[in-house]
């Protein structure tokens, strides 16, 4: 920790005053936990499982189910426990650990999400390829670079983050380490070191959104060329759900970090937060699943699997 810097431990924003309202939280937040932990695990099992399943797209599909266990397993489970000892209190190393695995994990995700575009893009775009583009080494190849990718990003700007001093306090009106709130905790004159790596990542971040954007426009034109009406279906069943993934990934994202402080407000700050932490880990597995048959059969088989 830097000199100037007391701070052993912060203060996270309670979902509720009283206790009777903590449960509830508690009980809300267990709920939609054992659902994300279902969901994701029952999709990297089918996945593992069904020889059906193994190929470049379920290959990425279980790439991002894992990334979304970890990233609701960050946030959710400490906030949990606050709320069911009804405590604030979350230490100076917990908090350096959740800043580095929400960006590690969110950073993996988005640049996974990216490949999944251009996946599709390939599929679609250039079938008479995609064997050769789209390999089991470059498959591999392009998962490790996302995970390698958002490890070294979470690196750089956690020890950024925490080699700076904290002139404002130790409370962070989030239920999570966010980064926009610990910002507000700097000293005035220390902050704009961070705010720079920021804008760097969010220059990367519009990179990947630009490449997502033109990729899509190039499948719609191609989908929207197919003379069948069940040839453009399928198509469509195929990038719909990555395109409603990835939609309320960055809207919920981008709200969050890029809003105007004018527009920052506690109680708006957490339902934004939730949005874009909580919602997406959820309903990624639903999205994919509902208009996915072979995939809602590999489910089915697994939930006989279980049952016997």
């Amino acid at each position: 920790m830097s000199n100037g810097s007391s701070v052993n431990e912060f203060l996270l924003l309670p979902f509720a005053d009283t206790q009777e309202l903590q449960l509830l939280h508690f009980l809300l937040f267990l709920g939609i936990y054992l659902a994300a932990l279902l969901g994701n695990g029952l999709i990297i099992t089918a996945v593992a499982c069904d020889h059906h399943l193994h190929t470049p797209m379920y290959f990425f599909l279980l790439n991002l189910s894992i990334l979304d266990l970890g990233t609701i397993s960050t946030t959710v489970p400490k906030s949990m426990a606050n709320s069911l000892w009804d405590t604030r209190a979350i230490s100076y190393l917990g908090c350096a650990a959740q800043v580095f695995s929400f960006f590690f994990l969110c950073s993996a995700e988005y640049s996974l999400l990216t490949v999944m575009a251009y996946d599709r893009y390939v599929a679609i775009c250039r079938p008479l390829h995609y064997e050769t583009l789209m390999g089991t080494r470059a498959c591999v190849k392009m998962a490790a670079a996302a995970w390698v990718s958002g490890f070294f990003n979470a690196v750089l700007h956690t020890a950024n983050i925490f080699s700076i001093p904290f002139c404002q306090g130790n409370t962070v009106d989030q239920f999570f380490c966010e980064v926009p709130q610990i910002l507000k905790l700097f000293c005035s004159d220390s902050y704009l070191r961070e705010v720079g790596l920021l804008v760097v990542s969010v220059c990367l971040f519009f990179g990947c959104f630009i490449f997502i954007l033109l990729s899509y426009m190039q499948i719609f034109r191609v989908v929207l060329r197919i003379p069948s009406e069940q040839g453009q279906h399928k198509a469509f069943s195929t990038c719909l759900p990555h395109l409603a993934v990835v939609s309320l990934f960055l809207s919920t994202g981008l709200f969050a970090y890029l809003k105007p402080p004018s527009i920052s407000y506690p109680a708006l700050d957490l339902v934004v937060a939730v949005l874009y932490a909580v919602v997406p880990p959820t309903v990624n597995p639903l999205i994919y699943s509902m208009r996915n048959k072979e995939l809602k059969d590999a489910l089915r088989k697994v939930i006989q699997w279980v049952q016997c």
